[in-house]
């Protein structure tokens, strides 16, 4: 059933802030920032611009000849809504919304709404939520008609309550806890799954990478599931997981897991911890890219640091699967292939054509059959959850009893061995 929310007309704008040492470039920035707005189903992209910034206007951001240029633009163009693709304090949104004289939303807003739409899970909408919640509050609360709906929508048109800024705030914060011990119940059935997952002898494949890398589809294609995976930023939101047998006769698990993206909300950051925690739980992970895209080595530096940001160790085994080999041209993808055959664990792909995929899966089972050292450890009495997880895990050759508690030898992974160390 098609949804019957009328369909908004926004302007899309990059500022390039030329003093950022760190900024992305303009051009593939603007573009994923356009990418963005058309994965809102009720969003219309009416027109897009890259704005260079000597240096950033504290109270509006911009300066005065460019938003007089500015809105002159999303006047012609008849966008009732701006996206500025970069972060926008609540004083210069306020103040930029009077003088362009139509809504605004930043990157953060953007994606939150965009989350929204997408969270099928409890969970998923749960954090989404909360996620919502806490970014709006520090907007002053002029509009969060979010909180009368189920899911998606886009939140920033005006809603009740906008000048009792204070009842709103009391009133988010009631709502916040509220979601928090909902979630608390959800986040504790989950583990209860993973504790059930544990107890089955089957690894964990986790598909990672940038968002619209191709994860979805190559999840599909080596499941058979249906996965929703379109050519969109954000396609998948929720941890999919699916037990497949390699060609190799192997059994695993596979996880598709939501695409990282830079500059990411931090409320969403901590809001998926719980969704990214399959990740830390891999016995392997397989980084997607599109090796397509102009920024595909800015893509995959952004995700190897959020990957160590989470607390994935070298000790996991990572393939990295250059995916999208089929829109290259011949002599590229050969060049390419060229510099990947130099290398067990990166692989040019086609989740599309299938090209690479069973090399591919024959390295995930080589890394799965990682070597394993027999160490000797003593547990206080009081750690018996951590034996009872060796034990889990079908690792312990013997173990005694003593004063001192548990004295048990085990044959282990590395990667065992550290996800031991973190328990």
């Amino acid at each position: 059933m098609e949804d019957d929310r009328p369909v908004t007309r926004g302007y899309v704008v990059h500022p390039d802030i030329r003093t950022n040492p760190d900024r992305n470039a303009p051009g593939p920035a603007l573009e994923e920032a356009v990418s963005l707005a058309v994965a809102l189903p009720d969003l219309e992209v009416a027109g897009s611009e890259v704005v260079p910034l000597n240096k950033v206007h504290p109270g509006t951001l911009f300066g005065s000849g460019k938003i007089e240029e500015l809105k002159a633009r999303i006047k012609a163009a008849g966008a009732g809504l701006v996206l500025v693709d970069g972060p926008v304090s609540p004083v210069q949104q306020r103040n930029l919304e009077r003088a362009l004289e139509t809504k605004l939303l930043d990157r953060t807003g953007l994606i939150l709404e965009i989350f929204s739409d997408r969270a099928r899970t409890r969970e998923g909408v749960l954090q989404v939520e909360m996620a919502h919640l806490s970014y709006q509050r520090t907007r002053l609360v002029r509009a969060w008609t979010h909180l009368e709906r189920q899911r998606g929508g886009l939140g920033f048109v005006g809603g009740p309550g906008e000048t009792q800024i204070e009842a709103d705030r009391r009133a988010i914060d009631e709502q916040l806890n509220r979601l928090r011990k909902q979630l608390d119940k959800v986040v504790k059935t989950r583990k209860l799954h993973r504790a059930a997952r544990a107890k089955v002898p089957f690894p964990i494949v986790a598909l990672v990478g940038y968002t619209n890398a191709g994860k979805s589809t190559l999840f599909n294609r080596l499941t058979g599931a249906q996965v929703m995976a379109k050519d969109m930023l954000f396609a998948t939101l929720d941890p999919t997981m699916r037990k497949v047998e390699l060609e190799t006769g192997d059994e695993v698990i596979l996880s598709d897991t939501v695409g990282f993206i830079s500059d990411l909300p931090t409320q969403l950051v901590a809001a998926f911890r719980a969704t990214l925690e399959e990740v830390l739980e891999a016995d392997v992970i397989v980084h997607v890219r599109d090796i397509s895209h102009p920024e595909t080595e800015s893509q995959r530096a952004q995700v190897m640091t959020i990957l160590s940001d989470m607390g994935v160790t070298e000790a996991t085994p990572l393939i990295e699967v250059w995916n999208k080999g089929d829109l290259l041209d011949i002599e590229v993808a050969d060049a390419l292939e060229a510099r990947a055959d130099r290398d067990p664990d990166i692989f040019l792909t086609s989740a599309v054509t299938g090209r690479g995929l069973r090399p591919m899966l024959e390295r995930v089972s080589e890394r799965l059959s990682a070597p394993r050292t027999t160490e000797d450890l003593v547990l206080p009495y009081a750690q018996a959850r951590k034996r009872a997880w060796l034990h889990e895990e079908g690792i312990v050759e013997a173990e005694r009893t003593d004063d001192d508690g548990y004295h048990l030898r085990v044959n282990w992974t590395a990667r065992q061995k550290a996800r031991f160390e973190r328990l």
